[in-house]
């Protein structure tokens, strides 16, 4: 059975092998796999600068973007799809990319086994238990798949792996009209036993018609070789393997594919990209077969827009062997368009950084806090950073507050800045400060309290008078010291009023010091209250450091 339309296309080259199966109805699988190969043949080189995993997987996602293009653009393509199987090289490793239900097999170390996964609905049936490999080929939707390229509303999620090359390997890549037909001991018997790569694809495809495949058959078989002159370079299938419908499009349905892409031959850059595309495939040795060879050599080559025209074409130029060129003047014009772009953005972009920078420091401007200027707060606009040599604030106001006297926790604040909204926020936490420093300078627990020591009674009988500064044997009492006496060793008698005070008191005596009254128990028969005045050494206060707050002459009572 030989089908009209060959849906399959392949490419072998130095570097790359790609084979991709096509789905879609009458005109939509050929367009799909001849479109993706296609856009994959530029990779045929081994100058990847260790990426070659990443650009293969990229140029993959791109070619189903594409694909996707060419649906918006031409409707008859909907539904269309592909599958995707490639192995690029690069040094020492063999990079593979795979989607669908084409397949890899490899012949390494005497071992030939099956690397790729199928992404079909019975084998995910298999994977869960659910279905036995036996029965997968005569289930009814054993050609449901999973995971294709094309017209589907996921994005494609590829299978990525990497393997370490030896020369003497061998890979396999073919569609599924192969494996549908042929088990897999026997595809292994054949790689095992033919030397040469272009016997071993014509027995396995006659073999495969033999056993009347209902399927287009798509086999490419490459050996890792080491890079010399002496490797022989792919050569093609010949071209009775050609299915009849591909040489003459005679049928409807080939016709209806021929349909779908004319369509697009009125597109500009259709034959500069078909020029392109023939120009570097003529630069390096490959095979290329199905439906991506009759699109070039018929110039029936599927594109979607300019853009994707430009894109493909400068991928090729950039990377053929022996840089195909095109003709200078197509190029010129769309360089000359394209060289103001730069100078503008980056204008745009300054300008747009200069507004950016203008912006946040006025902002800043507007910001306020209190910290320390030559052991004084003040007051500063704007915050407290750098931008290298630019300070992003300036000094508004000096206080005449010290920061060391400050208590332990405010000095901490003030050093570590104090942020605040507006001004008048400023000066409100100026005014806390203040007021902070002057609890502490007036505060009677910031001198201590004293107690004089007990005194004899004089021989006059009367009550002891002030020690004069310097010889009193107790200390004198500061100015804001309340003066307790204690209680004497022994009993006292009690003190006659002096002439020149009323009953029972003391006149005080002049001076700075505050008035305290005490009372105090002067044996246990006998009590008085007296009044007596203090006056505190001269050296009390000696040394205290000038403050700007006034504690108002408050007294004790």
């Amino acid at each position: 059975m030989v089908r009209a339309k060959n849906d399959d296309s392949a490419y072998v080259g130095r570097y790359l092998a790609v084979v991709a199966d096509g789905m879609g109805g009458h005109a939509g699988g050929n367009v799909a796999s001849a479109s993706t190969v296609l856009d994959l043949v530029h990779l045929d080189h081994g100058s990847h600068d260790g990426d070659a995993a990443t650009h293969l997987a990229d140029e993959i996602q791109t070619a189903n973007s594409l694909l996707s293009e060419l649906v918006a653009t031409n409707p008859q393509l909907a539904g269309m799809g592909t599958t995707v199987t490639a192995v690029l090289l690069e040094d020492r490793t063999l990079n593979l990319a795979h989607i669908g239900d084409s397949r890899a097999y490899r012949l390494k170390n005497g071992v030939f086994e099956q690397i790729t996964t199928d992404h079909t609905f019975v084998q995910r049936l298999i994977d869960e238990g659910r279905l036995k490999p036996e029965e997968a080929d005569v289930h009814p939707h054993k050609n449901v798949l999973m995971r294709v390229l094309g017209d589907v509303d996921a994005s494609p999620e590829l299978d990525l792996h990497a393997f370490d090359a030896e020369p003497g390997e061998r890979w396999l890549l073919c569609s599924d009209g192969l494996n549908a037909v042929l088990p897999d001991r026997v595809v292994e018997q054949v790689m095992r036993e033919t030397t040469d790569l272009r016997d071993c694809v014509d027995t396995l495809v006659e073999l495969t018609l033999a056993g009347g495949s209902p399927d287009n058959i798509t086999i490419a078989v490459v050996e890792v070789a080491e890079a010399d002159g002496d490797v022989a370079p792919p050569t093609s299938i010949p071209p009775a393997r050609q299915a009849a419908g591909e040489r003459d499009g005679s049928s409807a349905a080939g016709d209806a594919a021929s349909r779908a892409i004319d369509a697009q031959g009125d597109l500009p850059g259709t034959a500069i990209r078909a020029d392109v595309i023939r120009q570097d495939l003529l630069t390096r040795p490959h095979v290329l077969v199905g439906s991506a060879a009759l699109a070039t050599e018929t110039g029936q080559i599927p594109i979607v827009t300019q853009r994707s025209t430009e894109r493909r074409a400068a991928m090729m130029l950039t990377h053929g062997a022996g840089g195909a060129a095109v003709d200078e003047d197509e190029d010129e014009q769309p360089v000359r368009k394209r060289r103001w772009l730069v100078p503008a953005f980056l204008s745009l972009m300054t300008l747009i950084l200069v507004a950016v920078l203008g912006l946040g420091y006025t902002w800043t401007q507007t910001r306020y806090y209190v910290a320390e200027a030559d052991n004084r707060v003040a007051i500063f606009t704007g915050v407290p950073q750098r931008i290298g040599p630019i300070s992003l604030s300036t000094l508004y106001e000096t206080t005449d507050i010290p920061v060391s006297n400050l208590p332990e926790y405010q000095r901490s604040q003030v050093a570590n800045t104090l942020p605040a909204a507006g001004l008048e926020e400023a000066q409100r936490i100026i005014g806390d400060l203040r007021g902070e420093l002057r609890a502490v300078s007036c505060d009677p627990a910031g001198t201590g309290t004293a107690s004089p020591s007990p005194q004899a009674p004089s021989p006059s009988g009367s009550a002891p008078a002030p020690a004069p500064s310097g010889s009193a044997p107790a200390p004198a009492p500061s100015a804001s010291s309340a003066v307790t006496p204690s209680d004497a060793a022994g009993p006292q008698p009690t003190a006659p009023a002096s002439p020149s005070s009323g009953p029972g008191s003391r006149g005080a005596s002049p001076g700075p010091s505050s008035t305290a009254t005490t009372s105090g128990s002067a044996s246990p028969s006998a009590s008085a209250s007296t009044s007596a005045a203090t006056t505190p050494s001269p050296g009390a206060s000696a040394g205290a450091a000038p403050s700007p707050v006034d504690c108002g002459g408050a007294a004790n009572e």
